[in-house]
């Protein structure tokens, strides 16, 4: 892991010159990239360590009585069963693996790493649905591994960040929540639409937010093209966007609300999962009662 947040100059190399040309415009525009809170730098350290102190490692973590109090709410996701009951952050670090436990942390430390001044209804909002898009994207993974290779905590990772860009334009664009409708249920962005009026591409921000705090490659593609599926071919990332994807369709689906994206990519969604159309309503019934019954639905 590295000591230092990779450049900008450093991720827009791995980017194409139309999107290295937008991070550009964007940085240069003022969309302000939150920085990582102390307790995850201080974790970043130890983490780098050839010997993990687990009694350590739980201590900082315990630092921050709110992060400490959502990793114990994700980890009684169901898809922690086998593990739980967890009594300590030491217990959750020795049961779920410090690497995974780590990956929790950091998605649960960006929703509290903005700066809402305005909107603030809208942007809790946006992270209980983050959260809950993950919680459902833990489930997917831990059905799904064996055909997918992602495990849960993974899946919660890229569940949280995968529209963490959205925020960071809402702080940039006063007009942005309410262009993009934001507060209207079952309307989400149109890429054409953000790309026209804010001359903005929230994938790539999310992309940058990613790379910047150092997540896995993979989920960084991920979430640099969560709306693309069919552009990724045989990538790494593309089993994550699928489980993404199909998260944010169960989250529509248990809001009673129709998938503005759904029929457009489950042709490249459901085989990736290896999934039919005919087998998905079991599925889905399965991960709606399991995240039914977890600890934070």
């Amino acid at each position: 892991m590295s000591s230092t947040a990779p450049t900008v100059f450093e991720i827009t190399k791995s980017l194409g010159p139309e999107d290295a040309g937008r991070i550009k415009r964007l940085l240069e525009n003022g969309v302000k990239i939150p920085v990582q809170p102390r307790v995850l730098e201080e974790l970043a350290q130890h983490m780098k360590r050839k010997e993990l102190d687990v009694r350590l490692l739980a201590r900082v973590i315990n630092q921050d009585p709110g992060m400490t109090a959502m990793l114990f709410k994700v980890v009684g996701n169901s898809a922690y069963r086998q593990l739980q009951p967890f009594g300590s952050v030491e217990e959750i670090l020795h049961a779920v693996g410090v690497v995974q436990t780590f990956n929790l942390v950091q998605a649960i430390a960006l929703a509290s790493a903005g700066d809402i001044k305005k909107n603030r209804q809208v942007y809790e909002a946006f992270w209980a649905r983050s959260h809950a898009v993950g919680l459902l994207a833990m489930l997917i993974a831990d059905e799904r591994v064996a055909v997918c290779n992602i495990f849960p905590d993974q899946a919660y990772l890229a569940g949280m960040f995968h529209d963490c860009g959205v925020p960071l334009l809402m702080q940039r664009f006063p007009t942005y929540c309410a262009e993009m409708k934001l507060g209207t249920p079952g309307v989400w962005i149109d890429l054409a639409e953000e790309d026209r009026k804010f001359n903005a591409d929230h994938c790539v921000v999310g992309y940058l937010v990613a790379r910047h705090w150092r997540l896995p490659e993979f989920i960084c593609d991920a979430i640099r093209y969560h709306h693309a599926i069919g552009e990724l071919g045989a990538h790494d990332a593309r089993s994550m966007v699928a489980i993404v994807q199909l998260a944010v369709d169960i989250y529509y689906r248990d809001q009673r609300i129709s998938s503005p994206e759904w029929d457009l990519i489950k042709a490249d969604v459901l085989p990736e999962l290896g999934l039919s159309e005919e087998a998905l309503p079991e599925f889905v019934d399965i991960i709606l009662e399991r995240f039914g019954g977890t600890v934070t639905a």
